[in-house]
């Protein structure tokens, strides 16, 4: 099977990177309609309806413990929430750059010139998504110090990604440069 061109591993590859772009979409809005409503209730927990409960806790109704846990632990969720929603913008990012450098790759060209700036825009969003691991562990444990967390170890695996990803660029840019050449002999 060949690698390269309509029918290739890459067009498999791309029609894959396609589904898994348009999850991330569906996902990044569910994410969002999500952080919204968390931030909305934990400003203003009267926005929720008067939902009949059943049961009640030490003589406490549900309602009232639930709306007192919102009110309590609504931003530390809320920013929870927004951490996770630009973690999987970040994605959607790396996955739309894969699409595009597919999509040449589909096409038989391997070596386009715009495929060098979006291997560099991988390895960016890869060392923004790592450091943002490390904004957010930071940020958290300043904030919600009672709460017991592992501490984030250096990722040698991500770090070692995002250099092979920027050597890549470095190739591609070379082979785009070599491309040119080529097409400048007579």
């Amino acid at each position: 099977m060949r690698a390269l061109g309509p029918g290739s591993v890459s067009s498999f590859l791309k029609i894959i990177l396609d589904v898994v772009f348009a999850a991330l979409w569906i996902g990044v809005g569910v994410f969002a309609l999500i952080t919204l409503a968390a931030l909305l209730l934990s400003l203003n927990p009267d926005l929720l309806p008067n939902i009949p409960f059943r049961d009640e806790i030490d003589g406490r109704s549900v309602r009232t413990t639930a709306v007192n846990e919102l009110v309590r632990n609504g931003p530390s969720l809320t920013s929870g929430l927004f951490a996770a929603g630009l973690y999987l913008a970040g994605v959607l990012v790396i996955v739309g750059s894969l699409r595009r450098i597919f999509t040449t790759l589909t096409a038989g060209d391997p070596f386009h010139p715009d495929n060098v700036a979006r291997l560099r825009l991988i390895g960016l969003m890869l060392a923004g998504l790592e450091l943002g691991r490390y904004a957010f562990w930071a940020v958290s444990a300043w904030l919600l110090p009672a709460v017991n967390r592992v501490e984030p170890s250096l990722s040698l695996t991500a770090w070692f990604s995002v250099l092979v990803v920027f050597v890549l660029a470095e190739v591609f840019r070379e082979g785009a440069r070599l491309r040119r050449e080529a097409e400048l002999t007579i």
